[in-house]
């Protein structure tokens, strides 16, 4: 079994204007925006700035350069919900080069 290792070479806070489209009752539902500087192997940290009754994150991702994709869910509330659109913060982790070991 081998591991990926690597140190953070640079971490920074992006803000993004962003304008997500309903969520079907009880689904997750993927969604992705454009966010420059972002790039494949970013870890990414994503604060929705309000919260929305039913309405949650379950996951984010970069999923292709300059583009950050949100899972949200919507948890049994009786209808559709539109996340708000409004200013998210992300948090970026870009590691410098990735090392392959069995140490563990």
């Amino acid at each position: 079994m081998s591991y990926v290792l690597g140190n953070i070479t640079k971490q920074f806070v992006v803000s993004a204007a962003l304008t997500p489209v309903a969520v079907a009752q009880a689904t997750t539902a993927e969604q992705t925006f454009t966010v420059k500087g972002l790039l494949p192997g970013d870890h990414v940290a994503v604060n929705k700035p309000t919260a929305q009754a039913g309405l949650g994150i379950v996951g984010a991702r970069v999923s292709a350069a300059d583009t950050l994709a949100i899972t949200y869910v919507n948890v049994p509330s009786g209808g559709n919900i539109t996340p708000t659109a409004e200013t998210y913060l992300i948090l970026v982790s870009r590691k410098d080069s990735t090392l392959t070991s069995a140490l563990y």
